[in-house]
């Protein structure tokens, strides 16, 4: 048995099962979270009590507070400017912040913080790769906004987008952000009855940073493409690498886009399902409470991808039969696959 830090900040655990006892780890703090606001009230004249307050307050409890203290930042942003990516210009950073918090916390109270050091050397990467990718293609740009929010707003009108942005976009969406991290809560309580990274532990930690790598190649040769898209349209020169039937389709089929319609967002899904599969073996248990973070986060994905994809089986002809023949996240095992000489020869064909 192990005595909680900072009083009842922690529960007393006696197994890793416990770990990921919902009755256990995060139950009995919920009252926590009420008195939150008048605590952080009372300590804000005085940096010690703070640094107390924040302590003394479950991890969990405290990330969530935060991720709902950014809803009315969101929405008040967003209605103002009249621009609903407020929470798309964070998404990349606010996952890491909370890793960074329970990595924090976890030092502030003497823990172990190996597992939760390592998630958060996986989250920074993860974190630079998909800001600088967002920073590319004019994200933080100064009126810069989804596409997709300005076709599901035309779609259902001003009012019921407005309960869509608050119901959703600027709510939902920031705990969300913060839920898909709470793996990382479990991880930090499994360690203090198992402090050390076992091979285990090291395959998933590992696995993680893969899969950014996975996403940063997607990304590369989506960018890649696209550029040499503009620069064919612009001169009508083919660029190295690419052939004019390619470029003429409109849409990327070269690397990892011939076998997977979205590789980028394969992997993104598979690393947060990781992260929770390393909570669950790590607190021995087939599945635990946090799954529900995760299903929201491929949630978002199940709901935002067909919308992209009906957009762009508009906009180019051929993208139909590169959805009969490629998979939409994992490439597909049977069946007709993408041939480039084959649709090379049928879209010479149409034009004829």
């Amino acid at each position: 048995m192990l005595i909680p830090a900072s009083g009842m900040a922690l529960p007393i655990v006696k197994s890793l099962t416990d770990c990921a006892d919902y009755s256990k780890t995060i139950e009995p703090y919920i009252p926590q979270l009420a008195a939150l606001p008048s605590n952080l009230y009372a300590a804000a004249s005085s940096t010690d009590s703070l640094q107390h307050l924040y302590a003394s307050t479950n991890p969990a409890i405290s990330g969530l507070a935060f991720s709902l203290a950014l809803f009315p930042i969101f929405l008040v942003v967003s209605e103002v400017n009249k621009n609903y990516s407020q929470v798309d210009r964070v998404w990349s950073i606010l996952p890491t912040l909370y890793n960074a918090h329970f990595a924090i916390w976890g030092r502030v109270n003497g823990l172990p913080t190996q597992k939760v050091d390592n998630v958060l050397e996986f989250s920074v990467i993860w974190t630079m790769r998909l800001t600088y990718n967002y920073w590319r293609k004019g994200g933080y740009q100064i009126g810069s906004e989804d596409y997709r929010w300005a076709l599901i707003k035309k779609q259902i009108g001003q009012p019921w987008f407005f309960i869509l942005n608050v119901l959703f976009v600027s709510s939902l969406q920031s705990v969300l952000l913060f839920s898909v991290t709470l793996p990382t809560y479990i991880l930090l309580l499994t360690s203090r009855l198992s402090p050390t990274m076992t091979l285990l532990d090291t395959v998933f930690a590992r696995a993680l940073m893969v899969l950014v790598v996975v996403e940063w190649f997607a990304d590369g040769s989506q960018w890649n493409y696209h550029a040499a898209k503009l620069s064919y349209q612009q001169t009508a020169k083919v660029p190295a690498g690419y052939t004019r039937a390619q470029l003429d389709r409109g849409f990327n089929t070269t690397g990892m886009w011939k076998h997977s319609r979205h590789p980028n967002f394969a992997a993104e899904q598979a690393i947060w399902l990781i992260l929770y599969q390393w909570a669950c073996v790590d607190s021995h248990s087939l599945w635990n409470w946090t799954v529900g973070g995760v299903i929201a986060y491929l949630g978002v994905f199940a709901g935002s991808t067909p919308l992209t994809e009906r957009i762009s089986a508009g906009k180019y002809p051929e993208y139909r039969v590169y959805q009969e023949r490629v998979g939409k996240f994992v490439p597909k095992l049977f069946g007709k696959r993408w041939d480039e000489r084959e649709m090379e020869r049928m879209a010479a064909t149409k034009k004829q």
